[in-house]
């Protein structure tokens, strides 16, 4: 693919090579050629296996890999060698993928982050508390980068930590399509927020589909810390005899989640779903998913959920964002916008 610009190279490093060749192909176009692995005392060695010299070059790294490096397979890059788990890593390996196509006198690159790592750090939320998202803004920045492509950023004043362009994607028409198609009498269901914070994206979603809207609230005690859980009880809407659906940005370790549904639950609700943009499930979180009162968890494959999957008993189903990407990909290379794929005016489903 090519145009006035130059022709795009994709490029990836060890976080989601499944997802990078998913994309690559959906553009008609191969991985570019690339070795990311580690010398014997930890550091991380990458090279180039291409000429990206005034070339439109896409960086794609996700910011997790929930796999230990014994539980994978060598990723599709060519590289040989297993993804790494550790999300500094992963992030030291796009900076360092990021310098050498910049050196390599790349024209214009772009890195294309599914889950942006640290961005749950966004503000100084107590006492001597880093804002390390902007770290990572400014970490990307100098080391060359000029564009970011990324999905549901978990903060969305975040964009504002960096002098330049980025894109935030939003997984509301998956969501939307999901929903329409899977979802048994989604007319008669409830978006349901499992907090404050999250209650913009889920009546966004309840208007689209012109369904009513619930927001579960987290009380906390004087002096908890900011991260503690709290008793959460059912602060706006009806649940009762409803197909509830819990829409958020992130699951983590399950324990939110956990408790909306149970809370859900004792309200009357009929049925609960959760469909949640980026799956870390961390810890003990497959636990926790399988003793939930939810018909399913729906997550993306912004974080690779190929072994996750496999452990849920039918109740993990991943939603595929490579046609989201790739087309987002193909509009910015050719100067078109973006933000029509949002609107109900752009295209209804990425298939």
């Amino acid at each position: 693919m090519s145009n006035s610009f130059g022709s795009i190279k994709i490029i990836t490093g060890n976080s989601h090579p499944e997802l990078a060749q998913s994309v690559a192909e959906r553009l008609g176009l191969h991985l570019c050629r690339s070795t990311v692995k580690k010398f014997a005392d930890g550091e991380t060695s990458v090279a180039i296996g291409e000429s990206v010299r005034e070339e439109d070059v896409y960086i794609i790294q996700t910011g997790f890999n929930p796999y230990p490096v014994s539980d994978t397979d060598g990723p599709s890059n060519g590289s040989g060698y297993p993804p790494n788990s550790d999300p500094n890593d992963l992030l030291m390996e796009l900076l360092i993928m990021v310098s050498a196509c910049k050196t390599a006198s790349a024209r214009r690159i772009t890195a294309v982050v599914p889950c942006f790592p640290y961005s749950r750090m966004d503000r100084k939320d107590r006492s001597r508390a880093p804002i390390t998202a902007k770290l990572v803004a400014n970490m990307l920045q100098v080391a060359g980068c000029d564009h970011v492509i990324t999905v549901d950023l978990h903060a969305s004043q975040i964009q504002g930590f960096f002098h330049i362009p980025v894109d935030n994607l939003f997984c509301e028409p998956i969501m939307l399509r999901y929903i329409k198609t899977e979802i048994e009498g989604w007319k008669d269901c409830i978006i349901v927020s499992p907090d404050a914070g999250g209650a913009k994206r889920a009546t966004t979603v309840a208007d689209r589909l012109g369904v009513d809207f619930a927001l579960i609230n987290r009380n906390r005690h004087k002096g908890d810390r900011p991260d503690a859980e709290g008793h959460m009880e059912l602060l706006v809407g009806d649940v009762k005899d409803k197909t509830a659906i819990l829409i958020d940005d992130m699951v983590d370790t399950g324990r939110t989640l956990q408790s909306a549904s149970e809370i859900l639950k004792q309200n009357g609700a009929k049925k609960v779903f959760a469909i949640i943009t980026h799956g870390l499930l961390s810890g003990e979180a497959m636990e926790k998913i399988n003793a939930m009162p939810i018909e399913k968890l729906v997550v993306t494959n912004t974080i690779c959920q190929r072994n996750k999957v496999a452990e849920a008993n039918g109740k993990l189903e991943s939603m595929d964002i490579s046609p989201l990407l790739a087309e987002s990909i193909r509009r910015m290379h050719n100067g078109e916008s973006i933000s029509l794929l949002f609107t109900d005016s752009g295209p209804a489903t990425f298939a």
